[in-house]
């Protein structure tokens, strides 16, 4: 393990990113699930955040699973035998087939169609494509470029190296009052996709920002991880901490202009399945709650059936769902500021009545307290809606009895999250109520 990067803990100024600043840094660099790509985009994040960048060697066991071998790529072409390129890796990284081999060679163009991919519905598009685990190399163009490619012969070079290395990823953990702790995680193996998933990675930064700002009753631990693999590796190494985990979302596909969903986790019911409903409801914005399903992105692992952790899947437009999914069409035009920000702030919502959901019991809950003499209709009176404050205090030192949390309260009443924590605040300086011991 090693730290990076001059991000300091925020809390003496530490100044907002731009989103999509951030995104268009990131773009250009080559990623996979291993390699120098993975590294130089820490490194960028570590400018931000204090990151520590944990390293996995090759042949390591995890779970079922072991690291794979680290791959690294500096160029690829293809080229007519007179010497012109027809296809550059430099002009984009999508053009070569994640973990494709060295080749040097000429080959026939029957040859290369057995290691070229394209999309003929999306004809000037070009896919994206991986093998890690194929032993083979292979190119990706838009379909119109193949088609015009009529030589019998070309040229084919891939300058790449396979071989012992690590598995690579980011870390950051925010301590909070308790031990308990919310987990927020997004990957970092995608090379030039910018909705997928260096949206997540951009929003994921500046939620630790905000996070480290502020007052936690709940540690916040941040993943950058490759997709797959890195989650096993991380929860293969972390079983002791696992139980820890009360709460837990996967980001992915945050800057696309389409309407927010969200998966959820296997359980269903867990709290943060709920909050996220209750703040995308709240906000009054277009979107669909999603049942869990084991394909997607690391949420299958992270709740997967032995771990089974209350983690949700977090997105704007889901995995497969937009035609420029895995295309070079998913470019900086695709995604937006406005987006991203909306993004972020629905996420930060989602935090924020995470971290002011706890239970209260009333100090002594016979009959109803007299409000008047503790100052706390003078309390209500001075808020912009004076019945709507006293419904959320009766409502609250009702159901303020040991059992119901602040979310339980406001799903049955209807009033909102945030009026509740406000008459919790108020009756919790009157010593109405007070925060119910566990197991009570």
């Amino acid at each position: 393990m090693y730290d990076i990067g001059s991000g300091m803990l925020p809390g003496s100024g530490t100044p907002s990113i731009n989103l999509h600043d951030l995104v268009r840094t990131l773009f250009p660099i080559n990623r996979s699930i291993t390699g120098m790509g993975v590294r130089e985009t820490l490194a960028i994040l570590g400018r931000h955040i204090p990151l520590a960048v944990e390293e996995v060697a090759s042949g390591t066991p995890i779970l079922d699973w072991e690291v794979p071998l680290e791959w690294n790529i500096r160029g690829a072409t293809i080229s007519t035998l007179g010497g012109r390129r027809v296809v550059d890796f430099a002009t984009s990284n999508l053009h070569v087939v994640g973990y494709s081999r060295a080749v040097h060679e000429v080959v026939s163009r029957q040859e290369l169609a057995r290691h070229v991919h394209t999309l003929p519905e999306q004809p000037d598009l070009t896919p994206y494509r991986t093998g890690y685990f194929a032993n083979d190399w292979g190119f990706c163009m838009p379909h119109n470029c193949w088609l015009m490619m009529r030589d019998e012969s070309y040229r084919i070079d891939i300058d790449s190296d396979i071989g012992p290395g690590y598995l690579t990823y980011g870390e950051l953990f925010l301590p909070g009052e308790t031990a308990e702790e919310i987990l927020i995680t997004a990957h970092i193996c995608h090379p030039s996709l910018a909705n997928d998933n260096l949206s997540g990675l951009a929003v994921g930064t500046a939620l630790a920002i905000r996070q480290a700002q502020r007052k936690r009753r709940l540690g916040c631990r941040f993943l950058f991880i490759p997709a797959t693999v890195g989650a096993i590796a991380w929860l293969a190494r972390n079983e002791p901490i696992l139980d820890r985990i009360r709460h837990g979302l996967v980001l992915t596909c945050l800057g696309d202009p389409g309407p927010f969903h969200y998966k959820q986790s296997r359980q269903g019911t867990a709290a943060i399945d709920r909050v996220v409903a209750h703040v995308l409801r709240r906000r009054h914005v277009p979107h669909k709650i999603m049942g869990f399903s084991p394909y997607g992105y690391d949420e299958r692992q992270y709740c997967s059936p032995g771990y089974d952790l209350p983690v949700g899947c977090f997105m704007r437009s889901p995995n497969g769902s937009f035609s420029e999914y895995h295309t070079s069409a998913d470019n900086l035009e695709f995604v937006t500021a406005e987006a991203l920000q909306e993004s972020l702030e629905v996420v930060m919502d989602v935090i924020g009545v995470l971290e002011q959901n706890v239970i209260f019991e009333r100090v002594d809950g016979r009959g109803e307290p007299q409000l008047g003499r503790r100052g706390l209709y003078r309390a209500i009176s001075g808020q912009k809606d004076h019945a709507a404050a006293q419904m959320a205090l009766l409502w609250l030192l009702n159901q303020a009895d040991g059992r119901h949390s602040l979310l339980d309260i406001a799903d049955r009443s209807g009033v909102p999250f945030e009026h509740l924590a406000l008459a919790a605040e108020a009756a919790s300086k009157a010593d109405l109520i007070r925060r119910a011991t566990p197991g009570t």
